[in-house]
């Protein structure tokens, strides 16, 4: 029996469009390829999200979203422990994911130069890295509360430093994999240039 309510087709949607999205790229997505991934049908898409290219980007957005919600979870899952191991598990979540995330690392690079042609792209990308912050500057507060530590500087800017290193690792693991250091190394690195401009 096929499922009729709105929640289950949006969700399906969704899920469909990041599997095409994953195999096909966004350019090459079209809706009946969505329809066929989603199991709904052509004014679903239409319905919930007002076209194809609404629900591609919609789809590129919660990617974004749900790995910061994997971060979150790997910082708290555990007792927090020293700044630095927190660190660890943080880059751990963003960097030694690589090769599990590989269709997710293709999809996000694919919608960049996507994002600079299409406005509403662009915005959602936007929004979600303003959602990546804020989520991130929340667990800084939070951790720097629990560790009874005071942050040095904005928690926000923190962030954007580490999504930046984790972007740049990104783009250099899917070109050489074996040359990309892994969350260990970086945190190493991180800590060894704090030492020497301190």
């Amino acid at each position: 029996m096929a499922r009729t309510d709105a929640g289950g087709y949006r969700e399906r949607l969704l899920a469909g469009a990041v599997s095409c999205l994953q195999e096909k790229g966004y350019a090459h997505t079209t809706a009946r390829d969505l329809v066929a991934a989603s199991g709904t049908n052509l004014a679903s898409i239409g319905y919930h999200f007002g076209g194809k290219d609404a629900l591609l980007n919609e789809a590129i957005a919660a990617v974004f979203d749900q790995w910061t919600e994997r971060v979150e979870r790997a910082l708290f899952a555990t007792e927090l422990g020293s700044p630095r191991e927190m660190l660890e598990r943080a880059m751990a979540e963003l960097v030694d994911v690589f090769d599990e995330l590989r269709p997710v690392l293709i999809l996000c690079v694919e919608g960049y130069p996507a994002a600079l042609r299409a406005p509403v792209l662009r915005e959602k990308l936007t929004e979600a890295y303003a959602r990546t912050r804020t989520a991130g500057a929340d667990m800084l507060r939070r951790a720097s509360g629990e560790l009874g530590v005071e942050l040095p500087i904005r928690p926000e800017t923190l962030v954007s430093v580490v999504v930046a290193i984790s972007d740049g690792l990104m783009l250099q693991w899917l070109l050489d994999p074996e040359s990309t250091p892994d969350a260990r190394e970086v945190v190493e690195a991180i800590a060894t240039l704090g030492a020497l401009i301190a």
